[in-house]
């Protein structure tokens, strides 16, 4: 069976990281068809990339250009020759044999991620050599960013390998042990804070329902991922532009001026949520039965069902 390790060397070389991450976990192998290629008895062959469920998942669904990249770079290691395979083509399969990355409890990720904080900062405080650990940090960070995939949960980490690490603190930006500490320590808390409340429970999830309207759906579904993330001031400041930016989303999928007037006449701008869907209540609320105790909060329900058969959107 060829190695398939061979390939990342071209692949890394391209600054094509994430597709190397997503091999890291897989095998090669060939099948030769009875064809003959384009040298003297060279045999027209498929190459059979096995893969981790969740890593042939995303290698299935990679555009044509980075199939064909990977396809190059099998070239590059295994190129035509008569009497030979040619690889004409790839495909990708799930490995069975290989575990996937749900099979690592909370517990088990929680302490691959303290073993990897605390390998990077060995290694930058005078430890152990980057070369006889570099294969290990890179074989454990493929595991955690999965099981943080599979967790919907980004991996912090951005160095690919412990030499890239080694550029960030020899550059001067951290020239004291105890400043790569502190880095470090800064990188991995909020992660692993995380990880240790657990997932966050159901109930207290907010639109767990879609909307129906795709644009306002995924401004919630990326407000609540980046909600299991924030530490910071400024993160937390992002998540409230997102929020604003879906509820101007919402009030202007929702607002339909020859259905939706506004009180003073003046057509609301595009950004101006507060007014367009005060222009889109008003005409709900008008439906609220006026009996004594009778308001629109105790009939919400029943004058919503009245006012979309009367002004259900068929634009």
């Amino acid at each position: 069976m060829p190695p398939l390790d061979s390939i990342l060397k071209p692949l890394s070389f391209y600054k094509r990281h994430d597709l190397v991450r997503l091999l890291q976990r897989a095998r090669l192998e060939f099948d030769e068809s009875d064809s003959y290629g384009s040298l003297l008895f060279s045999r027209l062959t498929r190459a059979e990339i096995y893969a981790p469920v969740e890593d042939c998942e995303k290698l299935r669904s990679l555009p044509q250009e980075d199939r064909e990249l990977i396809l190059h770079s099998l070239l590059e290691i295994f190129p035509p020759r008569p009497r030979d395979v040619e690889i004409n083509q790839v495909e990708f399969y799930v490995d069975p044999g290989v575990p996937t990355a749900q099979a690592m409890t909370d517990e088990e990720l929680i302490r691959e991620v303290e073993t990897q904080r605390n390998l990077m900062v060995a290694v930058a405080t005078g430890g152990p050599r980057i070369q006889s650990l570099n294969t290990e940090y890179q074989e454990r960070r493929d595991r955690i960013r999965n099981a943080l995939e599979e967790r919907d949960l980004r991996d912090p980490n951005p160095y690919h390998d412990l030499w890239e690490w080694y550029g960030k603190w020899s550059n001067g930006d951290l020239s004291t042990w105890q400043s790569r500490r502190q880095y470090i320590s800064e990188l991995y808390t909020p992660l692993l804070e995380r990880l240790k409340k657990g997932p966050p429970s159901r109930g207290a999830d907010v639109f767990v329902e879609p909307t129906g309207w795709a644009k306002v759906d995924r401004g919630i579904d990326e407000i609540r991922k980046q909600l299991e993330e924030v530490s910071t001031t400024e993160q937390f400041q992002i998540v409230g532009l997102l929020c604003r930016e879906t509820l101007i989303s919402l009030a202007q999928t929702a607002y339909i001026p020859k259905r939706h007037s506004v009180p003073d006449g003046i057509s609301p701008s595009k950004t101006d949520a507060k007014r367009l869907l005060e222009a889109y209540l008003e005409p709900v609320m008008s439906f609220s039965d006026n009996a004594p105790g009778n308001g629109w909060l105790q009939h919400s329900w029943v004058n919503q069902q009245t006012y979309n058969r009367k002004y259900a959107n068929t634009d």
